[in-house]
């Protein structure tokens, strides 16, 4: 007998306690960063929001699976970082949207893999971090002492056991700060149109960014998802597979306001640490999401300081995972370079290194 449409779907997205609490897994990194974003450059976070909830809820109903959807982590720290314009980082999603459509239709995700070396994207990975941690510093210099009460309450939730959720507690923290501050604006929907914050601009930064952003889809969001994928959930998703994805999500999303996405591993590894075994999580967060664009106003009067400390906390985060190497003198060796000159630069010397590297010890 035929299997109807209500079946399948009931088989897809089950509802399970474990994937409502595993929703929460994949925005531990997402929020924050978009927060940022929201407060620090013209993104509208309403329209960021709406990207987000829209390609959960896409991508969980397609691949039945928690997958995450991440902000370009690269492309999005470095405009927090005032090293992107917001129109770089317009023309720079769009750039890696269409180079992700193009090498994952194509087959030659794999072949990219094996020219930037996992220590390269490492040293992305550290780069990113220290300029959110610079820009993090500057402001919290704005009012030490709510800084410094964010960094207190982060490191109570670390000692806690909950590392990976302290950035998120930062910013429920300061989201009812705000609230009770300000007051909770009225539910409004974001307007409906192209480049609603300002077009892209093609410029020398938005190719470095590019090229940066893409080192580390390539190694993280891709490779090492595809990977998560056949350990946790014993399913046979490609990285070129991911990689359209990506793409196409990215190029759909970018035009309306909202960010270059992309399937990292650590919002997959996150949502099942968190219980998630099925793209119900997905749909539960996507909704989630499009609620929080109702209200997106409220963060707008974020406290800069316990901002500044929010991107502290995740710009650790994102260190700890970088310095997980065995080349820890080249990944600190890119990371002070991009902070020295830029990520793009720093990338090229980098890629640079390994591959003359490479061809030496072979």
């Amino acid at each position: 007998m035929a299997v109807s449409t209500v079946e399948r779907v009931e088989e897809r997205l089950p509802v399970a306690v474990g994937d409502l609490t595993g929703a929460l897994g994949d925005s531990v990194t997402v929020l924050p960063l978009v927060v940022a974003l929201g407060a620090l450059t013209p993104a509208s976070l309403a329209h960021v929001l709406v990207g987000f909830g829209v390609f959960q809820i896409v991508w969980g109903l397609r691949y039945g699976l928690p997958l995450s959807v991440e902000p370009m982590k690269a492309l999005a720290g470095l405009a927090i970082a005032g090293a992107l314009t917001y129109g770089e980082l317009v023309a720079a999603g769009l750039l890696a949207g269409g180079v992700l459509l193009v090498v994952g239709a194509t087959g030659t995700l794999s072949r990219l893999q094996t020219v930037v070396g996992r220590p390269v994207i490492r040293g992305v990975q550290f780069a990113v971090a220290l300029l959110l941690a610079q820009a993090g510093l500057d402001l919290a210099l704005g009012d030490p002492a709510v800084a410094a009460a964010g960094a207190a309450l982060a490191g109570v939730v670390a000692v806690a056991g909950y590392r990976r959720a302290a950035a998120l507690v930062v910013l429920a923290a300061g989201t009812v700060w705000t609230a009770v501050a300000a007051g909770v604006p009225a539910p409004a929907l974001p307007a409906a149109s192209l480049f609603p914050t300002g077009g892209p601009a093609l410029t020398v930064g938005a190719l470095e960014g590019t090229m940066a952003q893409l080192a580390m889809t390539v190694g993280n969001a891709a490779v090492a998802t595809s990977l998560l994928c056949a350990d946790l959930f014993d399913r046979d998703v490609s990285p070129d597979r991911l990689a359209r994805s990506m793409g196409g999500m990215s190029l759909a999303a970018v035009p309306l306001g909202g960010l270059p996405m992309c399937h990292g591993s650590g919002g997959l590894a996150g949502k099942y640490a968190f219980g998630a075994r099925s793209g119900t999580a997905n749909v539960v967060l996507g909704v989630l999401y499009l609620a929080g664009a109702l209200v997106a106003g409220l963060w707008l009067s974020f406290p800069m300081a316990l901002l500044g400390t929010l991107l502290g906390v995740v710009a650790v985060q994102l260190g700890r995972v970088a310095l997980d190497t065995d080349h820890l003198p080249l990944v600190g060796a890119i990371g002070l370079l991009a902070v020295a000159t830029n990520v793009g630069v720093a990338f090229l010397a980098g890629l640079g290194y390994w591959l003359a590297r490479e061809r030496w010890l072979a």
